[in-house]
């Protein structure tokens, strides 16, 4: 065990939670940390302030973990999060804390998804519970017993909870609750509000503040690139095409991602190595010095695998999965911009992530700009550029060392200089056409988040130029009618979305539902002809990812 690890078990974590540290590469305890996990293990309630990003998700989550017992079957914390996009954070990090901890569940409880499944999870004995105040309360009319065994609260942002106006909703959580668990309340501010509720609430918390340090990492360029989850692998391809850099590190958040990245760029003629975990030392070692003496270009790596890389010839991070929190963040791309040189950091931001990246400005103190996805003519002027680049060089002596040469193939081939140099030119590209519609047959994306990869669009009728709103819907099927919303991809709506919200508020069987088809600007869904109306009144007020659903029949004429 490292020395930095060390300090984490001096805090007193259980021996599964230090090893689950190991693996994702955390390796001091923040101030946060430090002076809560303590608090925590001690049974105390504790009031911390401290603002998003100083590592107070793990300054909570890693004594609560320790503290539970995997053998029962039955909620144990609960964990109170103002806004969706936090609780899934949360929640994922619990999940990869307690990777060590066999029986462990934890359950994100949100609007916008289906209750059935979370209340599911919940009955079954997930030990955390993760959830917006709004939605949890839902629950509890269902079932006024979902939080009677909760051990350990912790109310996270809280003085966002109140600006969101929860309010309410708090007090029939609290209400709901053994008076015997500890509560632990967390919040950057510390409002009249906040302080009624603490001592309402709270038996003589500990008031633990830290003050947030403003992190800033000079001569590094940063940006950010809104994309879709399946995306990534096609961005990172067509971002490699225009950027000039000549050693680069990639982060992802996976073994296996380390492996299918590696693995893509190879197949596209990059020089590029996975690093990971599970590889060896002595293989590790390899690695890195062939990326220091040019044989390799670039390494996909995870946070742990990355740890002690220092080779200034890396000019660019590319942040291919977002990074757990700031701190992460800064030590990722730090990477580049060393020995004085400049450097350049990339963060691929997928539309559920958008509140990590205003967090990492925050922290960081440094707005992070948006740039787009390469289009078709910034891929051709690239790779013209290269070959030109690769070419010039040559021929300042080539007519004196090859013009005689030159002048026996022409008479042999009978062709023209011309003629033979296109010969040359399509040899040494592979055969790969440098044409502007050559580059716009291959393009895997639209530019964009709300792009979809090019082989669905033209599933979905773009091959034949039809423009995409304006294609035709599919042949119903006997017995269903289409009905039409207004949501469509550009509100982040999937098809999963719909079928969650009408199967949960409808209380239809899932083979009720037909086709669900996902446009740019609304959906369309086919539901049974027999008590439309009825099933329409039903979702009258249903809201999908915070916005009214508002069905209607849609009418093709």
């Amino acid at each position: 065990m490292t020395q930095e690890i060390g300090g984490f078990a001096a805090l007193g974590l259980h021996s599964n939670i230090l090893a689950a540290l190991t693996a994702v590469g955390y390796e001091e305890p923040s101030p946060i940390q430090s002076q809560a996990i303590p608090v925590i293990l001690s049974g105390q309630d504790m009031i911390g302030q401290a603002q998003t990003g100083t590592g107070k998700t793990a300054a909570f989550a890693l004594p609560i973990l320790s503290k539970i017992d995997p053998a029962k079957r039955e909620p144990q914390a609960l964990i109170l999060a103002p806004t969706r996009e936090l609780a899934l954070q949360v929640a994922t990090a619990f999940e990869t804390y307690s990777k060590q901890m066999p029986g462990l569940n934890v359950v994100a409880v949100y609007g916008g998804a289906p209750m059935g499944p979370q209340l599911k999870a919940i009955r079954q004995g997930a030990q955390v519970i993760v959830a917006t105040p709004g939605r949890l309360v839902d629950h509890l009319r269902r079932d006024e017993k979902v939080l009677s065994t909760i051990q350990y609260l912790v109310l996270d942002e809280a003085d966002e909870m109140l600006k969101l106006g929860f309010m309410d909703d708090l007090e029939v959580i609290f209400e709901a609750m053994p008076e015997s668990r500890q509560s632990v309340l967390f919040s950057a501010t510390l409002p009249h509000s906040i302080r009624a509720i603490a001592e309402k609430h709270l038996r003589e918390p500990q008031h633990i503040k830290i003050a947030a340090k403003t992190q800033t990492v000079s001569r590094i360029e940063q940006a950010h690139l809104m994309i879709h989850a399946d995306q990534k692998t096609n961005a990172v391809l067509r971002l490699l095409e225009v950027e000039e850099f000549d050693a680069l590190i990639a982060f992802v958040r996976t073994k296996q991602a380390t492996l299918d990245l590696a693995a893509a760029l190879e197949a596209k003629g990059f020089k590029a190595a996975a690093l990971n975990g599970d590889i060896a030392q002595n293989q590790r070692e390899r690695v890195i010095e062939s990326l220091k003496d040019g044989r390799l270009d670039i390494v996909v790596a995870t946070d742990v695998a990355a740890r002690g890389i220092d080779v200034p010839r890396i000019t660019h991070v590319f942040n291919v999965d977002m990074p757990y929190d700031p701190e992460s963040y800064v030590h990722r791309i730090g990477r580049t911009g060393r020995a004085g040189r400049d450097g350049r950091a990339l963060l691929l931001v997928t539309p559920r992530e958008r509140r990590m990246l205003q967090v990492i400005e925050r922290v960081t103190g440094q707005k992070v700009g948006e740039v787009k996805l390469p289009n078709a003519q910034q891929v051709l002027d690239a790779r013209i550029k290269k070959l030109t680049n690769s070419l010039a060089p040559l021929v300042a002596d080539a007519e004196a060392s090859h013009g005689d040469l030159l002048d026996r193939l022409t008479a042999d081939i009978g062709c023209s200089p011309r003629a033979l140099a296109a010969a040359l030119l399509k040899k040494a590209t592979n055969g790969q056409a440098l044409d502007l519609a050559s580059v716009e047959r291959e393009q895997p994306l639209v530019p964009g988040v709300g792009g979809a990869p090019r082989e669905r669009r033209e599933r979905d009728g773009e091959r034949s130029g039809e423009p995409r709103e304006r294609r035709a819907p599919m042949p119903l099927a006997e017995g269903r009618a289409r009905c039409r919303t207004a949501l469509g991809a550009r509100d982040g709506i999937a098809a999963k979305n719909l079928l969650g919200a009408i199967l949960n508020e409808g209380g239809l069987a899932r083979e009720a539902i037909g086709r669900i088809q996902i446009r740019e600007s609304f959906s369309l869904v086919e539901l049974p002809e027999e008590g439309l109306e009825r099933l329409l009144g039903k979702l009258k007020d249903t809201r999908v990812a915070g916005k009214p659903l508002k069905l209607r029949r849609y009418r093709e004429d």
